[in-house]
């Protein structure tokens, strides 16, 4: 439907507001609320009606809640002081109270055209998840194995890099004899997964592994021993480091293929995959490679969302580490990340960007629920956890800052950002006054990664505090060394807190260590 109201036209299908014909930017959240005031404008709804629709009853605080009602506002330049259009109703909800005309949206066929197919951007890789081999010798066993099985393919499905084949198809191969070769010819899948359990008394045995079926070859094994004293706390653990595992691991395999073409065959999966592998090295030039592969796939691609939300988080990185500036880099990415959520809503990693945008412009509010977001579409989006760690963290909640950057730890073990969630951990420890402990978080992020400037800064205004001279001397040269700009300016000006006493409290600490 489109919905006409004022100067306005508010379209469902092209998910567009335009305002006197000028197209008016809104993110994805607030263009779903606003869609769904106008749709229920006839009666007053309420704060769980808009948490049900609009976050899937996911919990939220009121400040997110009221920042995407006053951003709705803002695009109709409507206030809440005015309340033109929208109207808060005391202790009940909002109304949406514009008079309104709706119409069905015409959707005219180009001329000649008959059927439009839809279009394949990319050479996105298919992967099958086999229901894993039941070895108890005990049918009724069968529940577990197959039970991992799926909940294995459904974390994978809320993956935007692979197709995944649904159960029903996967699923029939289970109990015969069957050369994996063969099955992804079937499927039309270059990767698959499969593995076993086995069950004896109380303990499990699950083993897993992940083949190229294209070359035969095994990409990763492992085994997992455990008790079972809580079987779906078990299952979903498992699941978790396989799903975890995975990833990284199809991410390499494709980089090796995509290296392997000649240069003018690579397309836009091609291009991105090359771009992830500078992308996890975390440095400032990998991250202008990265960027530049990623441009060129956008140039074959337009619509292409996995690669318009990478680049657009790539530019964040260099924010957040100090190597881009703020001003004339958040611009960039968020275009980028809107682009990308415009493309797909449900993509992960746009919000995530979107997100990392709205932190570094003191949105904090609005960063919480994209990282929110993209967590509930894919709770295994370790760099998500640990961006809505440091979001936490400057948002004046340490203590859920520390349990989320642990979290972010617990999904990858293995991850290249490793070093920043022990830095965010740190940060959370020095913001709680716990500086011995901050040091030895930052210390460990400095074993993983030498070269990172959050762990040194948080060594350095951590060391400041407990009067350690000498390392807070050691930490502001490496910090002066990974980043040249630092100074009480930019940090007074670049680190968005929601409290003065907390940007203080860091900026006593840099001072202390010999920071000017």
């Amino acid at each position: 439907m489109r919905f006409f109201f004022e100067n306005n036209v508010l379209d469902g299908d092209l998910r567009e507001l335009t305002c006197a014909g000028t197209t008016v930017p809104l993110q994805p959240q607030v263009f779903d609320l606003l869609l769904y005031l106008v749709a229920q404008r006839a009666r007053v709804v309420s704060r769980d009606d808009l948490i049900s629709q609009i976050w899937s009853d996911r919990i939220i605080s009121d400040s997110a809640l009221n920042s995407r009602i006053n951003a709705a506002r803002r695009a109709l330049r409507d206030n809440g002081a005015t309340q033109r259009l929208i109207k808060t109703i005391p202790r009940k909800g909002f109304r949406f109270v514009g008079e309104v005309r709706e119409e069905a949206a015409a959707k005219p066929a180009r001329a000649g055209a008959t059927s439009s197919p839809a279009r394949v951007a990319t050479d996105r890789p298919g992967i099958a998840v086999l229901a894993f081999e039941n070895m108890s010798g005990d049918p009724a066993h069968d529940y577990f194995g197959d039970g991992i099985s799926e909940d294995i393919l459904t974390a994978l499905s809320k993956q935007r890099w692979f197709i995944v084949i649904a159960r029903n198809s996967s699923f029939t191969y289970k109990g015969r004899a069957v050369h994996i070769k063969q099955i992804a010819e079937e499927l039309g899948v270059r990767y698959i997964v499969e593995g076993s359990v086995r069950k004896v008394d109380n303990r499990v045995r699950i083993t897993a592994q992940l083949n190229d079926a294209t070359t035969g070859g095994h990409l990763w094994a492992e085994r997992y021993d455990r008790e079972l004293v809580d079987v779906f706390a078990v299952q979903d653990e498992i699941t978790e480091r396989i799903v975890a595992a995975i990833e990284p691991q199809i991410h390499a395999a494709e980089n090796f293929r995509a290296h392997r073409k000649p240069p003018s065959s690579l397309d836009a999966w091609d291009l991105l995959m090359q771009a992830l592998s500078h992308y996890w090295r975390i440095t400032p030039q990998d991250h202008v490679a990265a960027q530049k592969l990623l441009e060129r796939a956008i140039a074959i691609d337009p619509d292409y969302g996995q690669a318009l939300a990478v680049l657009a988080a790539s530019h964040m990185f260099g924010v957040h580490l100090g190597w881009a500036e703020l001003a004339t880099t958040a611009p960039i990415a968020e275009n980028a990340a809107l682009a990308a959520m415009r493309c797909d809503h449900e993509n992960a990693w746009a919000h995530a960007a979107l997100g990392s945008v709205c932190f570094s412009t003191r949105r904090l509010a609005d960063a919480l629920s994209e990282f929110e977001r993209a967590l509930a579409l894919n709770p295994n989006f370790s760099l998500a956890q640990g961006y809505y760690a440091l979001a936490l963290s400057y948002a004046g909640r340490p203590n859920d800052s520390f349990e989320a950057a642990q979290k972010a730890i617990r999904l990858s073990p293995r991850d290249p950002s490793l070093a920043i969630y022990y830095g965010i951990a740190g940060y959370a420890r020095f913001t709680e006054r716990q500086y011995d402990e901050a040091i030895a978080l930052a210390r460990e992020a400095i074993r993983h990664r030498g070269d990172l400037t959050g762990a040194y800064r948080v060594l350095a205004v951590s060391a400041g505090m407990t009067g350690d001279s000498a390392l807070a001397d050691m930490a502001l040269q490496e910090l002066r060394r990974t980043q040249p700009n630092i100074s009480l300016d930019w940090i007074a000006t670049q680190l968005p807190w929601a409290n003065d006493a907390d940007r203080e409290h860091y900026l006593d600490g840099f001072r202390r260590a010999g920071l000017h």
